[in-house]
C-alpha cells in the first residue's frame, strides 16, 4: 500500500457538498492499494503511520508521532497514487487493485488506525471528494507497506 500524508492544523472531505469527515491537527492521508497487497500490508502500513515521528516536540524538532501528540487521522481513498508516468503522456493505473479489493484495504487501513488509537475520519471511496486543508510545516511524507 501507498500513502501520501500531510501534517495538518485542519482538514475536511466534502462529497456533494456534504461535509463527511473532518479533523483538527493531525494528518491528512491519500491512501491508494496495490494489486499485490493484503490486510497484513494495510495494518503494517497503519502502524507506521501512527508512530511516524514527524509532529513537534518542545524543542521543536519532529520527534513526535500522531500517537504521542493525540492527533487525528482523514483518512482518504486515492487510486491515482499508482500513477505510472514513466512513458507517454497519460498515466497508467494497471498496478491498483481492483475495485473491490482498494475499499476492503482501504477500510481495513482505517480500521487499524483506529485500533492503534487514532480518531480516524474518511471520505467515500470512490467518490468525487472535495478535499480541504491547511499544511502544517508543510510536512509531506511518503510511506509504503
Amino acid at each position: 500500500m501507498r500513502a501520501l500524508l500531510q501534517r495538518v492544523s485542519t482538514a475536511k472531505v466534502d462529497v456533494a457538498g456534504e461535509t463527511l469527515g473532518e479533523i483538527g491537527a493531525g494528518l491528512a492521508i491519500l491512501v491508494c492499494a496495490m494489486e499485490s497487497d493484503d490486510a497484513a500490508a494495510a495494518e503494517k502500513l497503519a502502524r507506521r503511520t501512527a508512530k511516524l515521528r514527524i509532529f513537534r516536540d518542545a524543542e521543536g524538532r519532529m520527534n513526535r508521532s500522531l500517537l504521542d501528540t493525540g492527533g487525528a487521522a482523514l483518512v482518504i481513498s486515492q487510486f491515482t497514487l499508482a500513477a505510472d508516468t514513466r512513458s507517454g503522456n497519460r498515466p497508467g493505473f494497471s498496478t491498483a487493485a481492483a475495485p473491490e479489493l482498494g475499499r476492503t484495504l482501504y477500510e481495513a487501513y482505517a480500521a487499524a488506525l483506529r485500533v492503534q488509537g487514532v480518531q480516524v475520519a474518511t471520505g467515500r471511496f470512490g467518490a468525487d471528494m472535495a478535499v480541504t486543508l491547511t499544511n502544517d510545516g508543510p510536512v509531506t511524507i511518503w510511506l509504503e507497506s
